[in-house]
Protein backbone atom coordinates (compact mmCIF):
# COMPACT_ATOMS: atom_id res chain seq x y z
CA UNK A 1 0.00 0.00 0.00
CA UNK A 2 1.38 3.30 -1.12
CA UNK A 3 1.50 5.92 1.66
CA UNK A 4 -0.13 8.99 0.66
CA UNK A 5 1.55 11.74 -0.83
CA UNK A 6 0.53 14.49 1.82
CA UNK A 7 1.47 12.20 4.60
CA UNK A 8 4.97 12.34 2.76
CA UNK A 9 4.65 15.78 2.55
CA UNK A 10 4.33 16.43 6.45
CA UNK A 11 7.20 13.85 7.21
CA UNK A 12 9.31 16.28 5.03
CA UNK A 13 8.45 19.34 6.97
CA UNK A 14 9.11 17.78 10.49
CA UNK A 15 11.73 19.02 12.35
CA UNK A 16 13.89 16.72 13.95
CA UNK A 17 12.07 16.63 17.87
CA UNK A 18 8.50 16.06 15.68
CA UNK A 19 10.59 13.06 13.71
CA UNK A 20 12.14 11.84 16.73
CA UNK A 21 8.37 11.30 17.93
CA UNK A 22 7.23 9.82 14.40
CA UNK A 23 10.06 7.07 15.52
CA UNK A 24 9.49 6.47 18.96
CA UNK A 25 5.46 5.93 17.78
CA UNK A 26 6.50 4.01 14.89
CA UNK A 27 8.85 1.79 16.64
CA UNK A 28 6.31 1.20 19.38
CA UNK A 29 3.64 -0.16 17.07
CA UNK A 30 5.67 -2.04 15.29
CA UNK A 31 7.08 -4.31 18.47
CA UNK A 32 3.34 -4.40 19.24
CA UNK A 33 2.61 -5.79 15.60
CA UNK A 34 5.60 -8.24 16.47
CA UNK A 35 8.59 -6.81 14.85
CA UNK A 36 11.74 -7.36 16.14
CA UNK A 37 14.82 -4.90 16.23
CA UNK A 38 18.76 -5.28 16.66
CA UNK A 39 19.89 -5.29 20.11
CA UNK A 40 21.63 -2.03 19.59
CA UNK A 41 17.94 -0.27 19.68
CA UNK A 42 16.36 0.08 23.07
CA UNK A 43 13.02 -1.18 23.52
CA UNK A 44 10.21 1.33 23.80
CA UNK A 45 7.44 1.38 25.97
CA UNK A 46 4.80 3.54 26.15
CA UNK A 47 2.31 4.90 29.14
CA UNK A 48 -0.51 6.93 28.69
CA UNK A 49 -0.59 9.52 31.70
CA UNK A 50 -2.64 11.87 33.29
CA UNK A 51 -1.30 15.27 34.49
CA UNK A 52 -2.42 17.98 36.64
CA UNK A 53 -1.92 21.60 35.46
CA UNK A 54 -1.30 23.13 38.31
CA UNK A 55 -3.43 26.07 38.26
CA UNK A 56 -5.46 26.80 42.08
CA UNK A 57 -8.91 26.19 40.84
CA UNK A 58 -9.00 24.03 38.10
CA UNK A 59 -11.60 21.86 38.62
CA UNK A 60 -10.97 19.35 35.31
CA UNK A 61 -7.68 18.20 36.89
CA UNK A 62 -6.30 15.60 35.70
CA UNK A 63 -6.08 15.97 32.03
CA UNK A 64 -5.14 13.31 29.61
CA UNK A 65 -4.56 11.13 28.73
CA UNK A 66 -1.11 12.44 27.10
CA UNK A 67 1.23 9.81 26.23
CA UNK A 68 5.45 9.70 26.81
CA UNK A 69 7.53 7.04 25.90
CA UNK A 70 10.35 5.39 27.88
CA UNK A 71 13.30 3.57 27.18
CA UNK A 72 16.81 3.08 28.80
CA UNK A 73 19.82 4.43 27.62
CA UNK A 74 23.10 3.80 28.85
CA UNK A 75 22.23 2.86 32.08
CA UNK A 76 19.81 5.60 32.75
CA UNK A 77 15.68 5.62 32.23
CA UNK A 78 15.21 8.25 29.53
CA UNK A 79 11.16 9.42 29.08
CA UNK A 80 9.84 11.72 26.43
CA UNK A 81 6.39 13.14 25.79
CA UNK A 82 4.82 11.83 22.54
CA UNK A 83 1.81 14.11 22.86
CA UNK A 84 -2.30 13.43 22.97
CA UNK A 85 -3.19 10.35 20.75
CA UNK A 86 -7.41 10.23 19.48
CA UNK A 87 -7.05 6.56 19.82
CA UNK A 88 -5.57 5.40 22.99
CA UNK A 89 -5.00 1.67 20.58
CA UNK A 90 -3.28 3.81 18.22
CA UNK A 91 0.08 3.41 20.03
CA UNK A 92 -0.35 -0.69 19.98
CA UNK A 93 -0.54 -0.96 23.37
CA UNK A 94 -2.45 -0.28 26.68
CA UNK A 95 -2.65 2.15 28.85
CA UNK A 96 0.46 1.10 30.76
CA UNK A 97 3.13 -1.14 28.88
CA UNK A 98 6.34 -2.16 29.71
Amino acid sequence: MPLDRDVLDAVREMDEHDLRRLLILAKARLEAKGASFDAAAPRVSLRAQYVRCGKPHCTRCPHGPYWYAYWTEGGRRRSRYIGKLEDPNAAGKGAAST
